[in-house]
C-alpha cells in the first residue's frame, strides 16, 4: 500500500513538473547595452560590440527587432534578430526610426522613418526590404486584425492658433495611393478642455472594440499632463477618460473586457497626485480611483479580470525643493470586487520594486537598489508562492514573449 502511494505521489509531482516546463518563461533583455535572451533558466548574449535598445518580439516568438548602435550609442539602426537561423541583420541599410511595430498576425514590420510609414516585404521567409504606406504619419499603430492602421497627422500651428488632430485609417496596401485612406475621426482641441497637438500610445481593448491613446499637447506642456481618451473602431464614439503623465506603460487594459486602468494625476513629479483609476468603456461616471491617501502608485498591472497589480509608495507632499526624493515602491494587489487591498513584495529598506508584468501565473518585477542603475528581475510562480530571482543585472524591465497571445 504504502509503495503504491509513493507511485502516486511520485506521478503527481513529476506531471506538475511537466506542466510547469512546458511554456518556459521566455524574455529578451538588455545587459551590459548588449541583447540578450532567457528561455527557463537558459541564458544566451545575442549581440556584441554594439549598443541596443527597445526590443519588441515578432507575433510568433521567431523575430526580435530591436535598435542598434555603436558603442556610444549613437545612430541607432532598425536591427532584427532570427532565431531560426541565429543570427541579426538589418532589413533595410540604415534605418534611423524610434517607432516601430510587429505585426499581430504576421511577421511584418512597420515602422516610421521621418512621417514615412513603411512595412517590410518577406523574403525567404523573414522580413526583408519595404515598402511605402502613408505619408505625414506622426503615430500609429495596427488594427487588430492586420489589414489596416490607425494613423494620426500632427496638427499645424496658424495664426490663430493649433488646428484639430486627424486620425486615419490606413489600410495595408496603400502604397501611397491616398483615394485608399479613410478618415477616422478628428479631435477638436481647444486650450480650456482637450489641448493636443499629436497623439501617442495607441492601445486596442481586449475584444479590438475600442482603441486608448493620449492626446499630446506641447512638449512642456506634455511633461506635467497629457489626455487619455478613447475611441470605438468604427471611429464613431470618442471619449476623454482623464488627466496623466505620458508613460506608456501607465495605460493597461483588462485581459477580457473592457475596462481600462490608467495612473491618473497631473504634475512631472512622482511625489504626489499619483492614482491608480479604473473605467469601465464607454465611460458614464467618472474614473474610481483605488490608491490610498497618503501614497502614490506608479505602475499597474492586471493580475486577472478582477485584480491588479500596483507599485505603490508613501508620498511626498511636503517636497517643494531640493534633490527630489526617491519613491520606494513595493507591489501591492487590488481585488476590484472586494476593495481590498494586499502588499505582496517586501524590498529592503534601500531597494524599490517597479514594472511588475504579469506572464500566464507568473508575476515578475524589477527590483533594484536606489541610485542604482541596474537591478534584477524576481517572479512569483503563483500569487501565493515564494519569491525567487530569475534574472540579475538587466537595464530596464524584460520584454516577454507570452505564449498564450
Amino acid at each position: 500500500m504504502a509503495s503504491r502511494i509513493l507511485l502516486v505521489i511520485l506521478f503527481l509531482i513529476g506531471f506538475s513538473l511537466d506542466v510547469s516546463a512546458e511554456f518556459p518563461l521566455k524574455a529578451t533583455f538588455i545587459r551590459d547595452h548588449q541583447l540578450w535572451l532567457k528561455e527557463g533558466e537558459n541564458e544566451i548574449q545575442l549581440t556584441e560590440n554594439q549598443h541596443v535598445s527597445s526590443p519588441q518580439w515578432s507575433y510568433d516568438g521567431r523575430f526580435i527587432a530591436y535598435l542598434a548602435g555603436n558603442k556610444d550609442g549613437e545612430k541607432q539602426y532598425l536591427t532584427i534578430y532570427d532565431s531560426k537561423n541565429n543570427e541579426s541583420y538589418q532589413p533595410y541599410q540604415n534605418v534611423e526610426t524610434a517607432s516601430y511595430k510587429w505585426s499581430p498576425t504576421t511577421n511584418q514590420l512597420a515602422y516610421l522613418d521621418e512621417g514615412i510609414l513603411n512595412v517590410t516585404q518577406t523574403k525567404n521567409g523573414r522580413p526583408q526590404a519595404f515598402e511605402n504606406v502613408a505619408l505625414g504619419v506622426s503615430n500609429f499603430e495596427w488594427f487588430p486584425d492586420g489589414e489596416a492602421f490607425i494613423v494620426s497627422s500632427q496638427t499645424d500651428l496658424v495664426p490663430t492658433g493649433w488646428g484639430p488632430v486627424p486620425l486615419f485609417k490606413v489600410p495595408l496596401d496603400t502604397h501611397l495611393d491616398t483615394k485608399k485612406i479613410e478618415p477616422f475621426y478628428t479631435i477638436q482641441t481647444n486650450l480650456e478642455d482637450l489641448f493636443a497637438i499629436d497623439t501617442a500610445y495607441f492601445k486596442w481593448s481586449a475584444d479590438g472594440n475600442w482603441v486608448s491613446f493620449l492626446a499630446v499637447p506641447t512638449a512642456s506642456w506634455s511633461n506635467d499632463s497629457n489626455t487619455l481618451c478613447v475611441i470605438s473602431s468604427a471611429g464613431d464614439n470618442f471619449q476623454v477618460i482623464g488627466k496623466m503623465l505620458g508613460f506608456e506603460d501607465w495605460i493597461k487594459w483588462a485581459p477580457s473586457k473592457n475596462q481600462l486602468a490608467f495612473i491618473s494625476g497631473e504634475g512631472r513629479f512622482f511625489v504626489e497626485n499619483k492614482n491608480t483609476a479604473i473605467t469601465d468603456i464607454p465611460s458614464a461616471a467618472l474614473p474610481k480611483e483605488y490608491t490610498p491617501k497618503g501614497y502614490v502608485d506608479l505602475d499597474l498591472e492586471w493580475l486577472s479580470p478582477d485584480k491588479i497589480i500596483v507599485a505603490r509608495s508613501k508620498d511626498h507632499k511636503d517636497w517643494n525643493e531640493g534633490p527630489i526624493p526617491i519613491m520606494y515602491t513595493s507591489l501591492y494587489t487590488i481585488d476590484l470586487k472586494t476593495g481590498e487591498q494586499k502588499q505582496l513584495t517586501f524590498p529592503k529598506d534601500n531597494e524599490l520594486d517597479s514594472s511588475p508584468q504579469v506572464v500566464g501565473d507568473t508575476i515578475t518585477w524589477l527590483r533594484k537598489v536606489e541610485k542604482q542603475g541596474i537591478g534584477d528581475v524576481w517572479v512569483i510562480d503563483r500569487i501565493n508562492g515564494r519569491e525567487r530571482l530569475w534574472i540579475k543585472n538587466i537595464e530596464s524591465a524584460p520584454v516577454f514573449f507570452n505564449v498564450g497571445n
